[in-house]
């Protein structure tokens, strides 16, 4: 269900907005960098294999949304907060030891995995509606396998493989859908953990 936002609820969602623009900003400048300054289309393309970015940008807009009174319904806020709250957690958890950003490239870092999920996970707390319940979780699981399955065409399509958890050209397909079940798991467990939350305050 839809619901009018107070004042404090959008200037939230502004920053956030602009927290997670400026971010995803400074990532296609260090992408375009990396790549030796190639067309924006090109560094687009590279930068929407990721999940982090899509994710970041679906939550950009959903702060926008609610920053401009159309605020996100229930269902997709949590599953939005969902996704990006995996973003921090499988980033800090799993990928943060495999390289050692610096300069602009550590500040879109921290944006992308830290600020954006932290200040989103407290905004759901916060602001959103909590008419979620377990008939929800199905839903919110759609955009994690969905991208579990477009990362895997694409590698396969294109040998560009965003992340070494889906990297069927170097673990094989077993323990590729093996690591996607554990991570949808992981999806479901912390969106039961979500839905927890959101009965006791809502």
């Amino acid at each position: 269900m839809t619901v009018s936002l107070s004042i404090p609820a959008r200037l939230c969602a502004l920053t956030i907005f602009v927290i997670a623009g400026i971010s995803l900003r400074t990532q296609f400048d260090v992408s375009e960098a990396v790549l030796g300054f190639p067309s924006v289309a090109t560094t687009l393309w590279l930068m929407s294999g990721y999940f982090t970015i899509l994710t970041n940008f679906a939550v950009a807009l959903m702060m926008a949304g609610a920053a401009t009174r159309f605020p996100p319904g229930a269902r997709l806020a949590g599953a939005l907060t969902l996704a990006i709250v995996m973003v921090g957690v499988v980033y800090h958890l799993i990928l943060a030891q495999l390289w050692a950003p610096v300069g602009m490239a550590w500040w879109a870092d921290q944006g992308l995995h830290t600020a954006v999920p932290v200040l989103t996970f407290l905004w759901w707390l916060a602001f959103a509606p909590k008419s979620v319940g377990v008939t929800d979780l199905p839903y919110w699981l759609i955009w994690p396998t969905g991208y579990a399955g477009y990362a895997v065409i694409r590698g396969t399509a294109t040998g560009f493989w965003a992340y070494p958890f889906v990297d069927v050209g170097s673990l094989g397909w077993p323990a590729v859908a093996l690591n996607v079940v554990v991570l949808v798991a992981g999806f479901a467990g912390l969106g039961l953990g979500l839905i927890t939350i959101a009965r006791r305050l809502a």
